[in-house]
């Protein structure tokens, strides 16, 4: 078993803390996406969607996707639960993470893609209008965010969750993103020290 990753990418990352949270370890393999292997023929028979990070299990079976890939090890050790608890917990989860996932990392993603000059090999074609568009839409989601942090500890409650996994990841690639995180969400802000002091937020 092993996972194909791009280390600096933040789906891989999303991977790595998970996997410490649980206390899981795991071989990892570097590719540099930048190089433009994930699009040769040898990695694409084993994910045409051409992305990383991609878990290889030991009977060769190709499992992509970050979330299908955390829910394997969710599956395989069940504590902690970081999918959430009950039919309640679990699709709470599920809400908050997916909503993070499409309001903010895809948001940060889709403007680092269109707008930087070393991403045009990558994203075919770059149109940077998108990539300014996408802008107001990842602060728009920090304000949802903050707003649910008013009441809650975590992004889905009072337990630390796959949902913190990703929005911690999200509100980092802000940065590179070029999209700055407005100062006024102190909820937001309150949450981001706590997960981020973390032991797993290294890995």
């Amino acid at each position: 078993m092993k996972i194909i990753e791009t280390r600096a990418a933040p789906n891989p990352r999303r991977v790595r803390i998970f996997l410490a949270e649980k206390g899981i370890t795991v071989p990892f393999e570097e590719v540099d996406l930048m190089s433009g292997v994930l699009k040769q023929p040898a990695f694409g028979a084993k994910n045409p969607m051409q992305r990383v990070p991609l878990l290889m299990l030991d009977d060769g079976t190709a499992i992509a996707e970050t979330v299908a890939i955390c829910r394997y090890f969710e599956e395989k050790q069940p504590e902690p639960a970081l999918f959430g608890s009950g039919a309640k917990g679990r699709a709470i989860v599920e809400m908050w993470n997916r909503r993070i996932e499409f309001g903010l990392l895809q948001a940060a993603a889709h403007a680092l893609r269109h707008l930087n000059p070393k991403m045009a090999h990558l994203e075919v074609p770059q149109v940077p209008a998108w990539g300014e568009a996408n802008k107001p839409k990842a602060i728009a989601m920090l304000g949802i965010l903050d707003a649910q942090l008013k009441s809650n500890r975590f992004m889905a409650g009072d337990g630390y969750s796959i949902a913190d996994i990703t929005a911690m990841v999200a509100v980092d690639f802000l940065k590179p993103a070029r999209i700055a995180r407005p100062e006024a969400l102190v909820h937001l802000e309150r949450w981001y020290g706590e997960v981020s002091a973390r032991p797993s937020a290294q890995a």
